[in-house]
């Protein structure tokens, strides 16, 4: 019988060690390439996971403009309503969102950006993320259906389509996709406006009317033709060109995974015009801000004024982000845009038409020093004070509260 000589390569080859007359020795097995143990769906985790399939950060945006529109609406709104429009607002948002990443999760797993979101890290299957834009995208229109109004639980349904139909498929087509997301962007507003009972198209009963300065007119200020359709008009083009200097700037510093994802952006196509497009909107809202929100009657014309400080700060970072196309100039664009919609929003209530905010100051602090009788309590009146002449005018809460808690601290 022939030996086997070990020391020769072929004797101790996989292949001859492998043969019936080798068998291979026994033992545990070596465990298979790429094996990643599924983490556990644990309440936390999975609210966890909701929240990244909704967008958290943008649904909390969209759920601020749209409050915006309730705010500034002319039209009575109740706590109810502000609520419902909230909720509402936010499962449109989170099933859009959802829907949006259910149909990018191969060109997702290509991006640096996007790696880490729950489907393409499979965190959670697909079905599951479907079964959850599916209920949220019901229950969104249905809360504003009946907690607010159908025409805002119309535009949100349209919403929805909008963006996870239109928007997702024209990213891989045209750069058309920018002003498509515009338009979803500034539907909010119109969503909050038309949740107190407002209307968007002029009718006989429901015509446009124009409040003209002071100094142009003699004609008395007429309170109830504020409630018209320019209103919403201006809140929707705010919020539309304010889209392109946001996007534009964010796009231009991560254009290079949008490449390589295959996206068609104009950051992508054309970094010049990209920039020229923001640059465009950006002094766009100047008229915006200046002449149609005071002609609407939302704001007072005093707002014409301070509106044009934040302006001119962020028309000068996109003037400069055109001229030199850098990444540093997007940056200061980008950050000049995130306080700027608060801020603008900020102002807005500050001048809204027919609050009388030196009479609620003067009232309140008739109050306080009605209330002083001890100067070292003076910190804690005023806090009450303000607190119950709040609840006073916005919330209409029964001041009995605040009135016993100052009886209990012997302060009264």
């Amino acid at each position: 019988m022939r030996k086997l000589d070990v020391s020769h390569p072929a004797a101790t080859s996989p292949s001859r060690l492998r043969s019936p007359r080798n068998p291979p020795l026994p033992g545990p097995k070596p465990p298979p390439g790429g094996f990643k143990e599924v983490e556990v769906l644990t309440p936390r985790r999975l609210l966890k996971i909701y929240a990244q399939l909704a967008k958290s950060r943008l649904t909390f945006l969209v759920v601020l403009t749209a409050m915006s529109g309730v705010a500034l609406s002319p039209l009575p709104a109740t706590v109810p309503i502000l609520l419902s429009t909230a909720v509402g607002t936010a499962l449109c948002s989170a099933s859009a969102n959802t829907l949006n990443q259910l149909q990018e999760i191969p060109y997702d797993a290509q991006m640096a950006r996007t790696r880490q979101r729950p489907l393409v890290r499979r965190a959670i299957s697909p079905l599951h993320a479907a079964g959850f834009a599916a209920v949220t995208g019901v229950a969104g229109p249905a809360v504003l259906w009946f907690m607010a109004s159908p025409l805002a639980a119309c535009l949100g349904a349209a919403n929805i389509v909008l963006y996870a139909v239109a928007y997702t498929w024209l990213k891989r087509k045209s750069v058309s996709n920018t002003w498509v997301g515009a338009v979803v962007g500034g539907i909010p507003p119109l969503m909050g406006w038309t949740a107190c009972g407002g209307q968007l198209l002029p009718t006989e009963d429901y015509p446009i009317h124009l409040f003209l300065p002071s100094f142009l007119t003699e004609a008395p200020l007429d309170m109830s033709m504020i409630d018209n359709p320019l209103g919403a008009f201006a809140l929707f083009m705010l919020l539309y060109s304010w889209q392109f200097p946001h996007f534009n700037s964010l796009s231009h510093f991560i254009r290079g995974s949008y490449a390589q994802a295959g996206y068609k952006m104009l950051c992508v196509l054309n970094p010049q015009k990209n920039a020229l497009v923001a640059l465009r909107h950006s002094l766009l809202l100047v008229p915006i801000c200046s002449i149609m929100f005071p002609l609407s009657g939302l704001t007072t014309w005093a707002f014409a004024v301070t509106s044009l400080v934040p302006n001119a700060i962020c028309i000068r970072g996109s003037w400069n982000w055109w001229r030199r196309c850098g990444e540093k100039e997007a940056r200061v664009t980008f950050q000049h845009y995130l306080w700027y919609l608060p801020v603008m929003l900020a102002l807005m209530m500050v001048h809204k038409q027919g609050l009388d905010w030196r009479r609620w100051w003067r009232e309140t602090f008739c109050r306080i020093r009605h209330k002083l009788r001890f100067r070292k309590y003076s910190r804690p009146i005023i806090c009450f004070a303000v607190i119950r002449s709040v609840n006073h005018r916005l919330l209409e809460l029964d001041p009995l509260l605040v009135k016993l808690w100052l009886s209990h601290a012997n302060i009264m």
